[in-house]
């Protein structure tokens, strides 16, 4: 078993997608093409760092033992005094803009203009809002670890806030072209940052934010239940259990076009020259017994319905033939429909203890003696009893 490193959301999302991707990237440390959104997104975020960072006040950061280090602003509530002013002018802002891009990754040099004026016009307008309505911020670009339930994350949040009522705001800026507040409510990244700032920070957080930076447009949304945190929570522990297994398969699908290691991959990896010819030959004579196998199958499948009707006509079970005899087995299973069950758990107020209504959980319920046996019996007659015949053999490969 391999040791897990700190989840990420990015590593996380990226095994998500593809677990062989995810060992080129950590384990392998294999590099990705530079691409120009990239690029930009890190310059946009490394000078709105520098323009923001004058206005943190350092919120209350938990202890290793529980307790909390406590700021001077701590003792007065609400006393927050953002910069009268910024510490950037816009000249400045533009010099730091300058001074941070990087032409890396852009395909040409009208791409690369396209989004340097974009930034620049982003960032103007972020500077007069930031100068309208300053805003409140305990930490920006805070790198924040924990262990959550056994499981190690980390990440680097944007922005941390102080909301009106003294919570907190979990801010993450992004600069694509589409975002919505539904965004917002599904982002896995917003609840591990909540995460993070619930364990790190005494202060509880309030609201979770995408900021969508092209339209200054803050999407806010209420921070995730612990329902809703549980799931996620499971979802991370199939990863860190896939990662532990080292269970690194490939994923195809559409992230595929965009995968810089699709020459290693062995979804898309050709067979070298020298082995193909045999190769051939071993896959055309793959398909002959294919093919022969679906004809037995469909051969097989007959001559076990006319041996059940002959069976059920003769009132029998157990049918010679020259060296073996048929004998045939039932088996039994109970259905449930979750549709037809539900009104009867709801009335009970046992619901959860039927979450997906398989066989096993309603037997469960029918044989609590707690619930009562009018409910019971109702829940029972919701059922539908399939039964599947099948034939074995008996002494069949015996010598003659």
């Amino acid at each position: 078993m391999a040791a897990v490193q700190a989840l990420s959301y990015s590593s996380y999302h990226t095994y998500l997608e593809c677990p062989l991707r995810w060992k080129f990237l950590y384990v392998d440390r294999l590099p990705e093409a530079p691409r120009g959104y990239f690029s930009f997104g890190r310059v946009i975020h490394s000078v709105l760092e520098e323009l923001v960072r004058p206005y943190v006040v350092p919120g209350t950061r938990r202890l290793a033992t529980g307790e909390s280090q406590r700021t001077l602003d701590d003792w007065h509530a609400g006393s927050h005094t953002p910069a009268v002013h910024p510490a950037l002018n816009r000249e400045e802002l533009l010099a730091v803009y300058e001074k941070s891009w990087t032409s890396e990754g852009y395909t040409s040099a009208e791409e690369e203009a396209r989004y340097r004026a974009l930034g620049k016009d982003l960032l103007l307008r972020y500077y007069q809002r930031l100068v309208n309505d300053p805003p409140r911020p305990v930490a920006v670009e805070e790198h924040l670890e924990a262990r959550w339930d056994g499981i190690p994350i980390h990440g680097y949040i944007d922005r941390i806030d102080r909301t009106e009522s003294g919570g907190l705001d979990v801010v993450d800026y992004k600069t694509s072209r589409e975002l919505s507040g539904d965004d917002a409510k599904a982002s896995d990244q917003l609840s591990i940052y909540q995460v993070l700032v619930q364990t790190n920070y005494a202060e509880p957080v309030e609201r979770l934010t995408l900021y969508h930076l092209r339209s200054l447009t803050p999407h806010r949304t209420a921070p995730r239940t612990v329902d809703a945190l549980d799931r996620l929570h499971d979802r991370l522990g199939s990863v860190s259990d896939g990662i532990r297994a080292q269970a690194f398969d490939p994923t195809p699908g559409r992230q595929c076009a965009r995968c810089d290691f699709r020459a290693r991959c062995p979804e898309f990896r050709e067979v070298p020259a020298p082995e193909e010819q045999r190769l051939v030959a071993l896959v055309d004579r793959f398909e002959t017994l294919r093919s022969e196998e679906h004809r037995l199958e469909h051969e097989l499948r007959q001559t076990a319905e006319e041996l059940h009707h002959a069976a059920e006509s003769l009132g029998v079970h157990r049918i010679p033939g020259s060296h073996a005899t048929a004998i045939r087995r039932r088996e039994e299973a109970w259905q449930y429909s979750l549709d037809a069950l539900r009104p009867h758990l709801e009335s009970a107020g046992i619901t959860e203890r039927v979450p997906r209504g398989s066989a096993d959980e309603v037997r469960k319920v029918l044989r609590d003696p707690r619930i009562p046996a009018e409910v019971r019996r109702r829940i029972a007659e919701t059922g539908s009893r399939r039964v599947k015949w099948y034939w074995e053999l008996e002494g069949a490969g015996r010598e003659p």
